[in-house]
């Protein structure tokens, strides 16, 4: 009696276990090959070169940043614009960017945290991830205690810091997958 139930059993085992690897490899050919990796898209980034400012208007959103919701964080101007449909820009503000700046290019948001602590120790919340460059994450976010401090420069930091009610208005605009447009 004991050798059947042992077969028995090993048969039901065998069964699961082809069950879980069939499963498995249907779960696998579902995910895309460059899931959790960061990166521009393959076509040149919009406003690559750039892009002309208004003069009269600095803060207006830069030509050539692309179309449809989106984030546009200008490198150079050290600001973001958050675009809703039709291109209306619901909110723009100024960052203090860290040492580590991503390049010109189209992204999209790939995590994002409530609250951490970011790579310069200090705590912050509304972390909003989009790319990496450096062994670096590169993303927005807001210090908890709402200091704007200069990153040290002998530190790598891909931290864009915002106010806190700037950093708010990103966490609700920024969804895993939205469009973050980065110009010179």
């Amino acid at each position: 009696m004991a050798s059947s139930s042992a077969g028995i059993v090993t048969g039901l085992v065998t069964a699961a276990l082809v069950t879980i690897g069939v499963l498995a490899h249907q779960a696998s050919d579902g995910v895309p090959g460059d899931l959790g990796r960061t990166r521009a898209t393959v076509s040149p980034a919009p406003g690559a070169t750039k892009a002309p400012r208004d003069r009269r208007h600095p803060d207006a959103l830069p030509a050539g940043s692309g179309t449809g919701e989106r984030v546009v964080y200008s490198v150079d101007d050290d600001r973001v614009w958050l675009v809703g449909p039709g291109n209306g820009v619901r909110r723009t503000f100024g960052v203090s960017p860290g040492t580590v700046d991503p390049a010109p290019g189209v992204y999209t948001v790939t995590s994002r945290s409530n609250r951490v602590t970011g790579s310069d120790g200090v705590p912050i919340e509304h972390v909003v991830r989009f790319s990496g460059a450096e062994g670096v994450a590169i993303g927005f976010s807001a210090a908890v205690d709402g200091s704007a401090s200069k990153p040290d420069p002998d530190r790598r930091t891909g931290g864009i810091r915002e106010s806190r009610a700037d950093g708010g208005a990103m966490w609700e605009f920024a969804t895993i997958g939205r469009q973050v447009v980065v110009v010179p």
